[in-house]
């Protein structure tokens, strides 16, 4: 109840210093204007902490019945998992929300600028016409076994009860993550392949890229979460159910979503400042925000540094994270030199740490490797590596690589074949 009662209390706050400040401001002053960004974010916050509201009060509301109706059964069904995760929930549908009337505003607007561009050309991948069916074969095949394999990973854990654990948990989300990263881009790739009309409209630029910026910052900050799950189960394994408890596992989900959504907002207010004039050509299969600010004919000065801020946070904190976990697990074994501690320690980290190189080494080694030379085409094709080759892959490496989910997949194979006998 309290705990609810808390994010009332600040949501309420929020709610009247959207407001209030400026109208406060504008009642001594003779400037009563607002800068166009400034009153976006107003409108933005102001739907966010009006729907939050709304949506808290029917949670404390459901609270107070299972309180009254169901005492003895009251902290069973109101733990502290099921509570972080409503607030959870109603923090990203307000964003949600807000989001979907600031795209539909900005677009609106835009309207009124005759000399912006309506939609963007999508050059596709540099592949040969006569290539076209071979290609197109290849990818459609790699994106439903990404597709496939990660669901397959997500209803395993769902459906064996020895994988409802922190591990998995975290584990669950990087497939479903996996799973949206991958499904923002190839199949609007695919659809080009087989298209004349390689055209993506302007609002649907700017959804493709805000759900691309969202799902990659979530794959890192999952990627570092997990790091420390295996950290604490290795160095802290008599704390572990103390610590990763699960209000803390929920938490650190809810919390790499809100950071993700509220990063990728942030590039797309900036963005839907700028006006696009004649050129429309983006040289790659999706929409690339560092393409969209080249073919702006406005300052995107201050564009440009939020992206080298961000992009040098995203990688260097949650990659730091890492390398500190693995270095302390690394410790912790040098401390117990036996074969067991080291075969446990491998068991449990082989799957994740492939996983890590596998994703920085592809987007460090590939992506930057790619920006230093003026060839597109190896642009495309390093954006291709890290967004239908890399979560392809995750699925195999876990399933290979971890007895838990072999096991589990196991069980689920012959389940299924003595039901058809």
């Amino acid at each position: 109840m309290y705990f609810f009662l808390s994010h009332l209390a600040f949501t309420d706050v929020s709610f009247a210093s959207v407001t209030v400040p400026k109208m406060l401001r504008d009642m001594h002053s003779m400037d009563k204007f607002i800068p166009y960004a400034g009153c976006i974010l107003q409108m933005y916050f102001f739907i966010v902490f009006g729907c939050l509201d709304s949506l808290l009060l029917a949670v404390m509301a459901y609270d107070r019945y299972v309180a009254i109706c169901h005492p003895l059964h009251y902290t069973i069904i109101m733990r502290e998992g099921l509570c972080v995760l409503l607030v959870a929930g109603s923090w990203l549908v307000s964003c949600g929300g807000a989001l979907l009337h600031t795209l539909l505003l900005a677009q609106v607007m835009r309207r009124e600028n005759q000399s912006s561009v309506s939609s963007f050309l999508l050059l596709g991948l540099p592949i040969r016409p006569e290539q076209q069916g071979v290609f197109f074969a290849l990818f459609l095949g790699m994106y439903l076994t990404t597709v496939l394999g990660n669901l397959l990973i997500i209803l395993l854990i769902r459906l064996d009860s020895r994988l409802h654990t922190p591990m998995y948990f975290f584990l669950s989300h990087l497939a479903f993550t996996d799973v949206s990263f991958s499904s923002v881009t190839v199949p609007k790739m695919l659809r080009d392949m087989h298209s004349k009309d390689k055209f993506i409209p302007y609002a649907g630029c700017i959804l493709q890229m805000y759900f691309f910026i969202v799902f990659g910052c979530l794959d890192n900050l999952l990627l570092a979460v997990m790091a420390y799950d295996r950290y604490v189960a290795i160095c802290h394994p008599l704390r572990y159910t103390t610590i990763m408890r699960e209000g803390l596992c929920v938490l650190l989900v809810a919390g790499s979503w809100l950071v993700s959504c509220g990063t990728a907002l942030l590039h797309t207010l900036l963005l839907a400042q700028l006006s696009f004039c004649a050129d429309n050509i983006i040289p790659q299969f999706f929409c690339d925000l560092p393409l969209l600010l080249k073919l702006s004919c406005s300052n995107t000065s201050v564009n440009e540094m939020v992206v080298f801020t961000v992009v040098a946070v995203f990688v260097i904190i949650p990659l730091s994270g890492i390398l500190v976990s693995y270095g302390r697990i690394g410790a912790c074994i040098l401390r117990v030199p036996s074969t067991t501690g080291l075969r446990k320690a491998l068991s449990t980290c082989g799957s994740h740490l492939s996983v890590v190189s596998l994703f920085y080494g592809t987007i460090l080694a590939l992506y930057y490797s790619s920006s230093l030379s003026d060839s597109n085409d190896k642009a495309r094709i390093a954006s291709l590596m890290y967004t239908a080759v890399t979560p392809m892959l995750n699925p195999f490496i876990y399933s290979l690589r971890n007895r838990d989910i072999k096991l589990a997949l196991g069980i689920l194979f012959r389940n299924n074949i003595l039901v058809t006998k």
